[in-house]
């Protein structure tokens, strides 16, 4: 006899967003961004610094990978201002997410509108400039 029970439904396959980060400074905007765009996609940083490899890349994805189902995006978000780090990073296989000079200029963007080019230093000397907010801020420990 022929069994009555429902077709289980398809399953779904799990999107899961891995960003490997340089510091602590882009890992607290990741977060930051988890919590402002409540989104499906499972969102998973970690904070590797200079040690950035292809095998890292590799083993921080398969640790992430529960089932055949899941689905892996990688990206890379680093600073473009350290040139042997760069080499590192262009090396591996993975969407990258680079900021050039350093992290902070993405944060100046959003309070100014820069159209002229700026060395690290000088990005942090306007991103204290924009906003009284910035004036404590140190490269590496962003706060709300």
């Amino acid at each position: 006899m022929a069994s009555r029970r429902e077709k289980a439904p398809d399953k779904k396959m799990r999107r899961i967003a891995l960003v490997i980060c340089e510091g602590e400074t882009e890992e607290n905007y990741i977060n930051l961004l988890k919590r402002w765009y409540k989104s499906p996609v499972r969102i998973v940083s970690h904070v590797e610094g200079t040690k950035i490899n292809q095998s890292l890349v590799e083993r921080r994805t398969k640790e992430l990978k529960i089932s055949a189902l899941d689905k892996v995006d990688t990206f890379l978000m680093y600073d473009m201002d350290v040139t042997a780090v760069n080499e590192k990073v262009m090396a591996c296989k993975a969407e990258l997410l680079l900021s050039n000079p350093c992290f902070e200029i993405w944060l100046l963007l959003h309070a100014k509108d820069q159209k002229s080019s700026l060395n690290t230093d000088m990005v942090l000397k306007e991103l204290k400039k924009s906003a009284a907010v910035w004036n404590n801020y140190n490269k590496s420990v962003y706060t709300t």
